[in-house]
């Protein structure tokens, strides 16, 4: 092959990286049998605690979501469910290699299967699993990756992500793999440029490819021109990052001088730890999914994750959502099996349906809305009545806490704008205190097209003028009844998309902790 080969995937993390490529999928180490089927059971169980014990070493240097997802490997590596069948099919005369791959694989196309984001997603972590296990059964030797290669393959494990040395540069392209596993949430926290739905990668690849991750983009067997006009979009971003890093301090404004306010989305509190609170101008965005992972939480738990981050934000306001389960969100015991969970019981539908679980939530806001500035919103909404049922609660609930003494507050409660009824339709609703767009889900209703299926991305854009159209009306409208409008989804930390955004009426917009910086300078830059 001495033509360049150009291939377009989606960006899963912006950045760029020049390097070789390292085969993800490659095979190192065989397996030797033991002589009996206790022997293969020993072996088989010494390789899970190994793997669990490789496991608990990296949750010792991770924080954060780094932990969180270890944390949930080990747990899985704990369930009997899991190792069940591979140690049913050692009993029936499998050596323990293939009967622990069998097992996992079994797994793994079930998550496969799924039409859900999240399960599809979380097939990595299964496959991470079972590639941890068989690396301690076949003692099999680590092969030394390049200095800044670019890791390519059909997927990649958390661990293997973890266990990577990033301080040379390098980057990541899939040819699957999912803008919400956990890989991509990693590379994202720490700038690492990855691409996913590459597609067909040529097999036994060498040379040096060039990994564009800001536009999804990689090309093999660059020629010269090629390779000088990557490295002036690479320098470019590199020197727009760095810019980026003086605007953090500021507040937010325009070019002529108008200023936007520039929140954060957080997905845990332990992600505050790591924010200056003068560099933002409070939580636009606060998930509430990761307190509902493996059980329902009790009222204390959720009571003090939500006071920790108020009190973080002193006087400046957190937006906490209601939980957002369903969807791609699932949540044992909690949400339901759909044919089409998107267009299913989720958000709110889901909370209203469940009261014994919502109102265990809705007391929690209420007492730690005394420790700061809050304000609650219900996601999915659809129509008014559904705000009323969720306000009706509240107030039930307060009044509850009034009559045993208790110390609470009612928070404003405004709605998520991510179902086209609201967004064309937003008269209806002028009860709720605030607008907070969902531009992810909006975009991905309105399009019809999911921003995780390669075939159809390029459809999936908040650029496009429909969902523009709906974004300025929604905006416009919430300037005349003086309903405060924000945005809360990817969009508001895409500098690509900021501009639109901003002359589509919006001033208000939440990003996640990493893009904070760069959704600062890129609003610098807008002339509106």
């Amino acid at each position: 092959m001495s033509e360049p080969l150009r291939l377009q995937g989606i960006s899963a993390s912006a950045g760029y990286a020049e390097g070789p490529l390292f085969d993800l999928d490659q095979t190192v180490g065989s397996y030797v049998g033991k002589e009996t089927a206790d022997d293969e059971k020993a072996a088989l169980e010494t390789a899970i605690a190994i793997a669990a014990g490789r496991l608990t070493a990296l949750i010792d240097a991770a924080e954060g979501d780094a932990a969180d997802i270890l944390e949930f490997q080990i747990a899985m590596l704990e369930d009997d469910a899991l190792s069940s069948p591979a140690f049913a099919a050692i009993h029936a005369g499998q050596p323990a290699d293939q009967a622990w791959r069998q097992a996992l694989d079994a797994e793994i196309a079930g998550y496969d299967a799924s039409d859900q984001d999240y399960f599809r997603a979380r097939a990595a972590d299964i496959r991470d699993i079972r590639d941890q296990v068989l690396r301690a059964l076949t003692e099999a030797g680590d092969v030394q990756v390049p200095a800044g290669a670019i890791l390519c393959g059909e997927d990649i494990a958390p661990t293997r992500f973890l266990e990577s040395d990033w301080s040379s540069g390098g980057g990541i392209a899939l040819k699957a793999g999912s803008t919400a596993s956990h890989v991509a949430m990693l590379a994202r926290s720490r700038g690492v440029p990855m691409i996913v739905g590459l597609g067909a990668l040529p097999a036994h690849f060498s040379g040096i490819a060039l990994l564009d991750a800001e536009h999804g983009g990689i090309v093999l067997l660059p020629s010269k021109a090629e390779i000088d006009a990557f490295r002036q979009l690479s320098s470019s971003f590199t020197v727009r990052r760095d810019q980026a890093g003086t605007f953090l301090a500021r507040p937010a404004a325009t070019r002529t001088g108008t200023p936007v306010r520039v929140q954060v989305n957080i997905a845990d509190p332990s992600e505050v730890d790591g924010i200056d609170i003068a560099t933002c101008d409070g939580v636009g965005l606060m998930r509430t999914e990761f307190l509902f992972g493996k059980s329902l939480p009790d009222e204390e738990t959720q009571y003090r994750a939500y006071r920790k981050v108020l009190e973080w934000a002193g006087d400046k306001p957190v937006t906490i959502r209601t939980v957002d389960a369903g969807g791609d969100k699932p949540v044992p015991g909690f949400t339901v099996d759909e044919s089409n969970p998107f267009l299913g019981q989720r958000g709110i539908r889901l909370s209203l349906a469940r009261p014994e679980v919502f109102r265990v939530q809705i007391r929690a806001l209420l007492r730690a809305a005394v420790h700061g500035s809050l304000k609650v919103m219900f996601p999915m909404i659809a129509i008014v009545e559904e705000y009323r049922q969720a306000a009706a609660m509240f107030a039930e609930e307060q009044a509850a806490l009034a009559a045993r003494g208790i110390a609470n507050k009612m928070p404003p409660l405004g709605i998520m704008v991510e179902v086209p009824s609201v967004a064309i339709v937003p008269e209806a609703f002028t009860e709720a205190a605030f607008f907070s767009i969902g531009s992810n889900d909006l975009t991905q209703y309105v399009m019809a097209a999911a921003r995780d299926n390669a075939a159809v991305a390029h459809l999936n854009s908040v650029r496009h003028p429909a969902v523009l159209r709906l974004i300025a009306a929604v905006t416009a409208f919430g300037e005349r009844e003086k309903i405060p409008v924000s945005l809360c989804g990817d969009a508001g930390g895409d500098p690509a998309s900021i501009p639109s955004l901003l002359e589509a009426g919006l001033r208000d917009l939440s990003v996640a902790p990493a893009q904070l910086a760069m959704a600062k300078a890129a609003i610098a830059d807008v002339s509106v």
